[in-house]
């Protein structure tokens, strides 16, 4: 055998070993493994630091196939240590060893994790734009997408000194609201969702951020009540909403997450994905100031159709714009009141 072989072959076997040492690891530390839905009981007696805890929950994830092992480790260690991202913390701290406490609370939330309980239902809060909001199932957990939602609206809105409101319809946990409210301060905002959590927990999120004086809330359903929100919300400047738009046929192919704990109503959009869409068009109508404008996220398939639908069945109104997402999808749609038609 040459020496560069044996060189190899001594390689090979010390990653080996490193391999089967962290597996052992693994099994060592998760020996306790419920059958149950994978629930893991943290260890009775176990030294382990915040940084091996991350590295070993990431490993046990990966083999239970959660989405984004890795990243789900992170968060829930980083929010256990009182941090948003791994970044935040210490380096120092993360070498030291978890407090009995510490180590039972990254067991019980990751345990939960692997329920596939999305990471923001586990620590119970998110970051949407410059607010920390409270999450709690199956109110709808905010997305990326939704923060550009609200940057198209400042965009059109901060230069304007006077006081004006906003409808929000489907407020979820109050995050487009709220961050609304946050950037302008002579906003007032009618917020309205179908279900009752939701309601609750845009109250809660606004009540902890002080904005709940100038913010209304009600539990109502654009499809059905729309006579009691005539009767309760005066003339708006803007309507605002991330609806349900998936289509019904597409609710299948989502994460076991989004379909295990979200609430369906506030994803499912139809056989078309406009069920409720076109209830907030009619609403607009009704209910918008001369040259107020719609503001919607929807499904890259609406634009469009959407586009369409207003050209052929609202006169009183023009179609302005389809902006794009991040990643180049047509994501957001906005309408404005024709004022010599409305």
């Amino acid at each position: 055998m040459t020496f560069k072989t044996t060189w190899f072959l001594r390689r090979f076997m010390h990653r080996k070993s490193g391999l089967l040492k962290q597996r052992c690891d693994v099994v060592r530390l998760f020996c306790c493994s419920s059958a149950v839905e994978g629930a893991v009981a943290p260890p009775a007696e176990c030294s382990i630091t915040a940084e091996r805890a991350v590295s070993l929950w990431a490993q046990h994830f990966s083999l239970h196939r959660i989405s984004e092992p890795l990243l789900s480790s992170q968060y829930i260690i980083s929010h256990v240590l009182g941090e948003k991202t791994l970044e935040c913390v210490q380096k120092k701290r993360l070498r030291d060893t978890l407090t009995d406490k510490e180590r039972e609370t990254v067991w019980k939330l990751c345990s939960k994790r692997l329920t596939r309980m999305p990471v923001q239902y586990v620590i119970e809060e998110w970051d949407f734009r410059d607010l920390t909001l409270k999450m709690k199932p199956p109110v709808f957990i905010p997305r990326p997408e939704t923060e550009e939602l609200v940057g198209l609206i400042l965009e059109d809105f901060e230069s304007i000194r006077g006081d004006f409101q906003g409808l929000e319809v489907g407020c979820g946990s109050g995050a487009v609201s709220l961050s609304l409210l946050r950037s302008l301060p002579q906003l007032r905002v009618f917020a309205l969702d179908q279900s009752q959590d939701a309601v609750c927990l845009t109250m809660e999120n606004a009540n902890r951020l002080g904005l709940q004086d100038r913010l209304e809330v009600h539990h109502l359903d654009v499809a059905k009540d729309a006579d009691v929100i005539l009767s309760k919300c005066n003339p708006v400047d803007f309507i605002v909403s991330n609806p349900p738009y998936i289509l019904s046929q597409d609710m299948e192919t989502l994460q076991a997450e989004i379909l295990s704990f979200e609430d369906h109503a506030a994803l499912d959009g139809g056989l078309d994905g406009l069920s409720v869409i076109r209830p907030i068009l009619a609403l607009a109508s009704k209910l918008l100031t001369k040259q107020g404008r719609v503001y919607l996220e929807v499904s890259s398939c609406h634009p469009p159709v959407i586009q369409q639908l207003v050209k052929e069945t609202m006169p009183g109104f023009i179609y302005l714009e389809s902006c794009c997402d991040l990643s180049n999808r047509p994501r957001f749609c906005i309408l404005q009141k024709n004022e010599e038609n409305g």
